[in-house]
């Protein structure tokens, strides 16, 4: 058994794709797929089903999967320390952002985390929470902003900031001279929400009473934020927006903001990482630039 081989594994078993899996690994299909018949023939048990649609793993498989994983991860803090990495903060590190925080936070992010980590540059993935989850698991990220609730194995999390949600409709509307709206108030209104996928598209609709079954007729969902925004701007409909969304660097003439009443809807974001994952001070950085985010609509929470 060798480390070649579970990362074969791994990769097989996140492509469930022989063709994937191999491209993956920078190595040709029957390279691959001989090297874990090796496998299987030295461990003696099926770790994965083939047929010609798709791979199954095994249940056997998902175990020694899942091992396998951590054997990985272990062996990556082994060759980070074998690399000198006291310095934990020089070296690229690889950030994870939901859509619906990213175009927001990182133009204030960036510039304070190259203050405080100048030799650690960002690989930026933008993806749905449902996707980075398994790439955070698989050491394929190394941290993640995301909005809470994120509850994964191995995973760690500290709140660094809350931000409240607020009403927009175009211009002209009815509600444009509104000091306050009530979340109950948008049941009566073409509520435009993101697709499905998005976590604050949930975040929304549960915000919001009255509107989780009939908040995405065709037509009236978006894949951005900013489609959002030009759909109300046209008169399309009203839409909910996270006060990030809403600095002045966004404004719309087209688009009217009105905050909801007290309480109002908000949201948590995080901070997420591997328990295992050896460099606990580029963590530190990264909440630190959040931390230092100066922006008014944002309630910070120490640690």
């Amino acid at each position: 058994m060798t480390l070649t081989e579970l990362k074969y594994v791994v990769a097989l078993a996140q492509e469930r794709h022989f063709g994937r899996a191999a491209q993956k690994c920078f190595v040709t299909q029957p390279t691959l797929s001989l090297a874990l018949a090796k496998l299987e023939d030295e461990l003696g048990v099926r770790l994965f089903e083939r047929n010609k649609n798709e791979v199954l793993v095994t249940p056997m498989g998902e175990a020694i999967v899942d091992q396998a994983r951590r054997v990985l991860d272990e062996v990556g803090k082994i060759s980070s320390l074998a690399k000198g990495a006291q310095d934990q903060l020089a070296g690229a590190l690889r950030l994870g952002v939901i859509p619906t925080i990213g175009p927001y936070l990182l133009p204030e992010l960036v510039p304070n985390l190259r203050r405080r980590a100048p030799d650690m540059p960002l690989a930026i993935e933008e993806n749905f929470t449902g996707n980075l989850v398994p790439m955070l698991r698989d050491g394929e990220i190394d941290v993640a902003i995301v909005a809470l609730p994120f509850a994964v194995p191995g995973v760690k999390t500290r709140t660094l900031y809350e931000e409240p949600f607020s009403v927009v409709v175009p211009e002209g509307h009815a509600w444009a001279k509104k000091k306050r709206v009530r979340p109950d108030e948008l049941s009566s209104e073409s509520l435009l929400v993101l697709n499905a996928g998005h976590c604050f598209r949930e975040q929304v609709l549960e915000a919001c009473p009255g509107q989780s079954n009939t908040a995405n007729p065709e037509g009236r969902s978006g894949s951005s934020l900013e489609t959002i925004r030009n759909m109300v701007a046209s008169g399309l409909g009203v839409s909910v927006l996270p006060a990030t969304a809403l600095q002045p660097r966004y404004v719309n003439k087209l688009v009217t903001e009105i905050p909801f009443t007290d309480p109002a809807p908000s949201r948590k974001v995080a901070i997420a990482w591997r328990t295992s994952f050896p460099r606990p001070k580029a963590v530190e950085a990264v909440a630190q630039a959040v931390l230092d985010v100066k922006l008014a609509c944002l309630k910070k929470v120490a640690a």
